[in-house]
């Protein structure tokens, strides 16, 4: 079996800044995607009808971003950052292009599922890069620039998607990725240096595929699970008994291959395993704040869109700042206890939205949010850094997926399952307390989000609702807060010293 060797050139400080650049660029097109979108989709659907696939258009994205994010890698372990980055990079583009010239809504799912499996090689092998060209002591700070990219889409991203539906058409939210992702394959190209040992490498093709056919079978059930199937449903069932089969095959390969997909050494590392493991309940909390957050600040405290879209930004401010302080606190007092002062403030931010009665204001739930925002800035960045320390040049592709890989599982769990508590909250509490005269359903909370809808509504019936959203939101906190402490118990585990590669 071959080995590797990353390769710096000796001009590094003339070169490191525009590989840095057109991996900002490569993160900054991957993270406006999903805002940016977001807003765009009432034209979209507008145009070119389809209602009722609305969520595909976004859960094909992720579906695919997530198989495949493993996988990419892997493959940049065995062929290194720069040849699998640049292929992720047009692969993206080419459905970011064809999206623009999709006349259905079944072909622009097609086109988004293209688009996602580019995607998945765009975090995970751009957050590898700074990994090998940057020194320990300068990875955080490094990293913290890449986390700020996602707070500024997050800002950037809905602004940007208004101007150009209304000013010009929506097919630009889509072709707008055209030149960023070009820049960013000439930077990468022209100033990306790396020494791959010329030896034949075995790529474990059976595990790639056992690997993908497990993955989407389960993201299959999260996502459509609850909603357009019932859980006890023949195909619920099905793909349940398919992944476990996919899961069982794939873990007889990966100990019989000489270089398999997803060596599970690196899992036997306290640190990554733990790490991994908080990515995952975090992830659940960061899907159940920007779900949910919003519906409370429109639906009970009936403030517009705008203001419960800066609810929101605030975590996307907390993020960013908390990862570029990391830096300094890696430095001064180590990665446990950072992650532990990011455990506290997911705690901190959990307590404040289980406690948020409807008169306090979108300030205190900002305040939420933003605490939460702090603790993934300081925990994600802490973990990337620690992982692409504890393990070697050769695993650390895949070692920085596998733990960005977890984060999204996180989100995709956390959407089924909060969703559910939500709803079967909310439907108990109208059951019990409904006694305006209206028939009112899980649907009806719809008009609440709505003002001029809201206002046709008799009084009585908005106060039910209300409450009764109030009340189904509080019990998603509340099983959010329980997730932030099994976090900080985990972090607590955490050695005090890293192990270096």
């Amino acid at each position: 079996m071959g080995t590797m060797s990353e390769y710096i050139p000796k001009n590094k400080n003339l070169k490191r800044p525009f590989v840095l650049a057109a991996i900002i660029l490569a993160m900054f097109m991957g993270a406006i995607e999903g805002t940016i979108v977001a807003t765009a989709m009432p034209a979209i659907v507008s145009e070119l009808g389809g209602f009722s696939l609305y969520s595909w258009v976004f859960s094909g994205y992720l579906l695919m971003n997530a198989v495949t994010v493993l996988i990419y890698g892997k493959l940049s372990d065995i062929f290194g950052r720069k040849p699998i980055l640049i292929i992720g990079i047009i692969i993206f583009l080419i459905g970011s292009l064809l999206c623009g010239f999709a006349e259905t809504m079944n072909e622009l799912i097609i086109y988004r599922f293209i688009q996602g499996f580019g995607a998945g090689a765009i975090a995970p092998v751009a957050t590898t890069i700074v990994g090998d060209i940057y020194e320990k002591h300068e990875r955080a700070r490094i990293q913290g620039y890449l986390s700020s990219v996602w707070g500024i889409s997050a800002v950037l991203g809905p602004a940007l998607g208004g101007i150009l539906v209304q000013s010009v058409t929506w097919k630009l939210v889509f072709w707008i990725n055209i030149p960023l992702g070009l820049l960013s394959i000439a930077g990468i190209w022209f100033f990306l240096y790396e020494n791959i040992e010329k030896k034949k490498r075995e790529i474990d093709y059976p595990g790639a595929i056992l690997l993908t056919l497990a993955i989407s079978s389960i993201m299959l059930i999260l996502v459509e699970g609850g909603v357009y199937w019932p859980w006890a449903s023949v195909q619920v069932i099905g793909l349940v008994l398919f992944a476990l089969i996919a899961l069982f095959l794939f873990i007889r390969q990966e100990k019989k291959t000489a270089e398999p997909m997803m060596p599970f050494e690196i899992w036997q590392e306290r640190s990554i395993l733990i790490a991994n493991i908080v990515s995952l309940t975090t992830g659940v909390m960061l899907i159940g704040l920007s779900t949910f957050l919003p519906t409370f600040v429109q639906g009970v405290m009936e403030r517009s869109p705008t203001v419960a879209g800066f609810t929101l930004t605030a975590m996307s401010i907390g993020w960013p700042i908390a990862s570029a302080v990391s830096g300094r606190l890696l430095a001064k007092i180590g990665f446990k206890a950072t992650s532990i002062l990011g455990g506290l403030s997911l705690i901190a931010g959990s307590l404040i939205l289980v406690f948020l009665p409807p008169e306090a204001g979108p300030l205190a739930a900002a305040a939420g949010s933003f605490f939460v925002g702090v603790g993934m800035g300081l925990t994600s960045t802490s973990f990337i850094v620690l992982i692409q320390s504890t393990v070697s040049w050769e695993r650390r592709g895949i070692a920085t997926a596998s733990n960005m890989f977890m984060r999204n599982f996180g989100t995709t769990v956390g959407a089924a399952l909060l969703g559910g508590i939500m709803n079967l909250g909310l439907q108990s509490y109208l059951d019990e307390n409904n006694h305006s005269g209206t028939k009112l359903t899980i649907d009806s909370a719809n008009q609440l989000l709505n003002s001029e809808e809201r206002a046709r509504m008799p009084a009585e019936a908005v106060e039910v609702l209300q409450d009764g959203l109030s009340y189904s939101l509080q019990n998603v906190y509340l099983i959010v807060l329980l997730f932030a402490v099994v976090s900080l118990l985990l972090l607590l585990l955490l050695p005090k010293k890293e192990k270096e590669a």
